[in-house]
């Protein structure tokens, strides 16, 4: 009995050894795998967008303000005087088309008025813009567009010797910034004919330059524009609308930049002398863009800027 009683005893002893032994090579292969399972990479940094930060422009004139919106969000920064006004020059154009466009609804657009919308957008033209400024009951449009796209500071101007001109207008950047998103997000225009305002805004084309600004019509593509890096244009188009004028009744250039994206609004306005050029202006109007652009190029991308709307 007793080799047989050793011999359980062995096997038994065995089985208790070779239990913890097998335990272990499992825990061991599982540490393994765990330990082969790559670190998940870090997400990619957010695009470059426009966002609050301080702005610094030098300017020697009568009248100097911006406005951006954040339109994920609805927040309005700026200059400390973006409620203050100025006149709206040709920037108020794309509402009188967006007014037409909207009253218009799903019936076909015209050869004609198609063809008052694409001029009066893409050259500034002054006869497409009066036909569209009559076609939308004259200054009842200004206070469809106070209404609709929830304007504050936005009112009727007027100029001795000038009285019913609807380059007059008086608005704030803060509300040409609404302005600018009451049309990206389709209420200015309806359903049916944003997609098509937003490519003829986009569509603005001419420049500053001399052979470019005619009497009665003029080049509008520059200023903001001209201050966004290849990384925000890329990601889809700007529609933009600027106006500007020289005025003799005050010898100040009026000059107005409103550009709008999926995530942005952007509005400068100024006045500032007549001899000082168009070209100032748009300068003006490309310094801010520049420097809202967030992250700056080679700026560390996980250090905040901190929101001051300072000038």
């Amino acid at each position: 009995m007793r080799p047989r009683l050793l011999a359980v005893m062995a096997i038994v002893l065995g089985i208790a050894l070779i239990i913890p032994a097998a335990y272990a090579r499992l825990d061991d292969g599982g540490g393994d795998r765990e330990a082969s399972v790559p670190t998940p990479a870090p997400s990619p940094p957010p695009p470059p967008t426009l966002a609050d930060t301080p702005v610094s422009v030098s300017f020697d004139g009568e009248f100097f303000s911006w406005a951006l919106m954040d339109r994920q969000t609805g927040t309005i920064s700026g200059a400390d005087n973006l409620a203050d006004t100025s006149s709206t020059e040709s920037m108020i154009k794309v509402w009188f088309a967006a007014d037409y466009l909207n009253r218009l609804g799903d019936k076909s657009l015209s050869t004609t008025m198609r063809n008052a919308v694409t001029t009066a957008i893409r050259d500034s033209n002054d006869d497409a813009a009066n036909l569209l400024y009559r076609e939308v009951g004259r200054s009842a449009t200004i206070d469809r567009m106070v209404s609709t796209c929830g304007l504050t500071d936005t009112k009727p101007g007027t100029v001795p010797g000038y009285i019913g001109w609807w380059s007059f207008t008086q608005m704030s950047p803060r509300d040409a910034v609404r302005l600018g998103d009451c049309i990206a997000d389709g209420t200015a225009a309806g359903p049916t004919w944003t997609d098509f305002l937003l490519d003829e805004m986009s569509q603005v084309r001419g420049t500053t330059a001399a052979d470019d600004q005619k009497e009665r019509y003029g080049g509008g593509r520059w200023g903001i524009i001209d201050g966004l890096p290849e990384s925000i244009t890329s990601q889809g188009p700007v529609s933009m609308k600027n106006g500007w004028t020289v005025l003799n009744y005050d010898g100040n250039w009026h000059v107005n930049c409103l550009a709008v994206a999926d995530q942005w609004s952007l509005a400068v306005m100024m006045r500032y002398p007549q001899q000082s050029g168009l070209d100032y202006g748009s300068e003006a109007c490309a310094s801010v863009a520049t420097q809202l652009v967030t992250p700056q190029p080679g700026a560390a991308l996980n250090v905040p800027r901190q929101p001051t709307g300072k000038l």
